[in-house]
């Protein structure tokens, strides 16, 4: 019987043990459901956490590439602007120059077309005073022979010179060099009017017509010889009578400047003539246009 009731101690006692045991083991499974579930928790958190990160993650690289895509922009942008100024400082100095450089020619031009206009006037006003001192010596000269006949005797202005045209028969016989006695007082009169005017050149042109000489002539082997001699029996009367022989020139121009082509009578009288040519010294007008 005690063998009995010993067994039963021990069967009761392993029994308690065993239930202690099983109690144990549900505290310890209640322990880690409660940690798992905290794990969990924090597992959910952590992963909602990652998605935010993600989330701000891509939304940075999404600012970071528009920054970038911008930065390039303004560095293109930037490059682009210092080209621009640096041809538009280029440009400004080269549009400077030629600016200065069209002053400086226009200031040049001015000048000159200035000086130019000075030139022109004071040319027109020595021309002006020419051909009032042309207009005045030929009314000089036509009063100081006015009592001649116009046959034998003709004044005009040509090409701003006066032309005092003396016919044969006014001063010469035919084939003759000396100069009859009504000759020798028209050409005193016009002597007394040159030898004041000391501005006036004067040259003594012979002519003749187209007959030859006679043979046999003293001193004289053609023409040519007659228009010479002629002008220059005329230049020693002028210049005895007071015009300073500085200022004439005797010349002959035989036949070859007629008046008259024909081979008439009348034709050959006209071209026998000789011609005073009076022209008004320029002296002043050759300086301005030296410097022109």
């Amino acid at each position: 019987m005690k063998k009995n009731l010993f067994r039963a101690s021990i069967f009761l006692l392993a029994g308690s043990m065993s239930l202690s045991s099983c109690v144990v083991s549900k505290k310890k499974y209640d322990d880690l459901m409660a940690r798992k579930n905290a794990l969990e928790t924090d597992k959910s958190g952590l992963l909602q956490h990652k998605t935010t990160l993600e989330q701000q993650k891509a939304l940075l690289e999404s600012q970071k590439a528009e920054l970038e895509q911008e930065r390039a922009q303004l560095e293109q942008e930037k490059a682009e602007y210092q080209r621009s100024l640096q041809q538009a400082l280029k440009e400004g100095k080269t549009l400077g120059e030629n600016l200065n450089m069209s002053k400086s020619q226009i200031e040049r031009l001015n000048a000159d077309l200035k000086a130019r206009e000075e030139r022109l006037a004071e040319l027109q006003r020595i021309l002006d005073e020419k051909d009032q001192a042309v207009a005045n010596l030929r009314r000089r000269v036509s009063d100081a022979l006015l009592g001649f006949n116009d046959k034998d005797l003709t004044i005009d202005v040509r090409n701003g010179k006066v032309y005092v045209s003396l016919a044969e028969q006014l001063l010469f016989n035919s084939g003759s060099t000396k100069v009859d006695p009504k000759g020798v007082d028209a050409l005193k009169k016009l002597a007394s009017v040159l030898k004041e005017q000391q501005d006036v050149n004067v040259l003594v042109e012979g002519h003749t017509d187209d007959v030859p000489i006679a043979r046999g002539t003293a001193g004289m082997q053609d023409n040519w010889d007659l228009s010479v001699l002629r002008a220059t029996e005329i230049t020693r009367i002028l210049t005895t009578a007071g015009v300073d022989p500085v200022r004439v020139t005797p010349s002959g121009r035989s036949k070859y400047v007629p008046l008259d082509e024909a081979k008439t009578k009348e034709a050959r009288q006209k071209n026998r003539r000789t011609e005073i040519i009076l022209t008004p010294k320029l002296d002043e007008l050759f300086q301005i246009l030296e410097t022109s």
